[in-house]
């Protein structure tokens, strides 16, 4: 399928439902007040028939807005990113030339920043896109970028990822909608520049009319608006947050954490500390004073009383005034418990309905414990973080494979490409440097481990020669090095003997 004919709407009809739900859950991940009281302008009402607090209409001009956002759906998102990638994933391939090409195209392109903001994006939106490009200008490496979900139209076989077209605005000085189209297939990338409306797609006219893509028509081949990538795959991929889409069973895009549905929960708790800081309002001290009492001050001007003076002059009150007709205080309580409770009710439901547990979040917190312990009891967000691993990697080997080919199509570099890289994935808990230092003294008193084993422990992201290196030198100070027969100087360990230390298990 080709770019689109002109004047078509825009955004496309295929997805258009997908489209509004992503909206609603992008508001809520934003947390913009407008775009939420925008959303429910037309929906006022929840599913029990109360009223929602961004249902409800802004206050007149000229009076506050009470009404208080707490950025649950952001935290929520921001969560399940940390569990994925807080730790960078591994990236390993067997050919060690390419392995070394590789880990540099992971460091220099800030891959595990991008992957981080993109497992964020993708829980609130329900999937993101990886997109594998290039600008040799920029830089001389593939680049690997990310492309939110409801800026791209997807084309799917048998629930794979055929094509896609992905889209963005380009700026403007007039009513005017330029809109930048970039579709990926398998060996091309095609673009097309669009001036259309706001609902329409409009007409296609050629890149060189506006100066923000002009610079991609010297890359065209002459056949017309098409890069040939001379990879044999797509360049870009889809990752779908979760499976299956409960709300439009079929669809191949993934379902947001906000789908359980959790929207009337984050509108609760707005609303429960919404109240909450109303009675703090109300309760600020304030003193009822008669009319007698206020200054004048001047003709037309009215009259005040300053609450901030200290010292008073001598008021003129009768003397047979009562005390109740004086000044009188008036300071109402704050139900902190009521509010407090109510909210950590609401924040546990939520999470535990977008799939995480309540530790998680902060609720429910004892004193410090050991990494098993707190994967114990966070069993329920480790499910979910696994299950969204499996999502992630193929996707992902996928990007890094296309990198590789095109890093040699392009003459970046000269590295073999055939191999497909091995995803693993960080500890999303790590072990405390306490724990791991008892575990140790232990296994050395009980003579359970060898130092290769201990040394492994301690470092898990080492190499064999690390690894090596290191159990020479503690052998070296510790005096246990068997020297050299010839020379006299302390010898490493055969490399039979490190090859049956490395295969020793071992577990942090």
């Amino acid at each position: 399928m080709p770019l689109p004919e002109n004047g078509a709407p825009w955004p496309p009809p295929q997805f258009a439902a997908e489209f509004r739900d992503m909206r609603i859950d992008d508001a809520w991940y934003a947390g913009d007040r407008d775009r939420l009281t925008k959303i429910y302008a037309g929906n006022q009402t929840r599913a029990d028939g109360s009223r929602r607090l961004w249902g409800r209409r802004p206050p007149a001009p000229g009076r506050p807005d009470t009404r208080m956002h707490i950025p649950l759906a952001g935290d929520i998102a921001g969560t399940s990113a940390a569990l994925l990638f807080s730790e960078p994933p591994v990236f390993t391939v067997p050919a060690a030339s390419t392995q070394a090409r590789l880990d540099e195209l992971a460091e220099t392109g800030g891959i595990a920043n991008r992957l981080f903001e993109a497992a964020e994006v993708s829980a609130a939106l329900g999937g993101v896109y990886l997109r594998v490009t290039w600008d040799a200008q920029l830089a001389a490496r593939p680049l690997l970028t990310v492309v939110h979900a409801d800026a791209a139209l997807p084309e799917f076989r048998f629930g794979l990822l055929s094509a896609v077209t992905f889209w963005h605005e380009l700026p403007s000085d007039t009513a005017t909608v330029w809109r930048h189209l970039e579709r990926h297939e398998r060996g091309a990338i095609t673009h097309g520049l669009y001036q259309g409306d706001p609902d329409r797609l409009g007409v296609r006219v050629p890149l060189t009319e506006h100066p923000n893509v002009a610079g991609i028509a010297g890359s065209l081949s002459e056949q017309g608006d098409t890069i040939e990538t001379g990879v044999d795959q797509i360049t870009a991929a889809y990752v779908p947050n979760m499976g299956p889409n409960r709300k439009h069973r079929g669809s191949p895009l993934g379902r947001s954490d906000f789908q359980a549905p959790i929207h009337d929960l984050f509108d609760a708790l707005d609303t429960t500390w919404s109240s909450w800081m109303r009675d703090i309002n109300l309760a600020r001290a304030r003193l009822i004073v008669p009319t007698g009492y206020l200054r004048s001050n001047g003709p037309g001007e009215g009259a005040s009383f300053d609450l901030d003076r200290e010292i008073w002059q001598p008021l003129n009150i009768p003397p047979t005034e009562s005390g109740a007709a004086g000044i009188t205080l008036s300071q109402f309580a704050i139900r902190v418990e009521e509010h407090s409770r109510s909210a950590e009710g609401t924040v546990r439901q939520a999470v535990q309905s977008a799939g995480y547990s309540a530790q998680t979040f902060g609720l429910g917190e004892g004193p410090a414990v050991t990494a098993t312990e707190v994967t114990a009891r966070e069993r329920r967000s480790m499910i979910t973080r696994d299950v969204k691993a499996r999502y992630w990697a193929p996707a992902l080997a996928d990007m890094l494979h296309v990198m590789l080919k095109l890093d040699r199509v392009l003459g970046f570099s000269r590295v073999a490409a055939d191999e497909r890289p091995h995803i693993q994935f960080g500890d999303s808990v790590s072990e405390d440097p306490k724990t791991t230092a008892e575990t140790l003294s232990l296994l050395a008193q009980a003579e359970a481990a060898s130092t290769d084993t201990k040394v492994r422990i301690l470092h898990p992201d080492w190499g064999d020669d690390q690894v090596r290196a290191e159990v020479d030198r503690i052998h070296s100070e510790a005096g246990t090095a068997v020297p050299d027969p010839i020379t006299g100087a302390p010898a490493a360990l055969p490399p039979a003997q490190h090859q049956d230390e490395t295969a020793l298990p071992f577990a942090a």
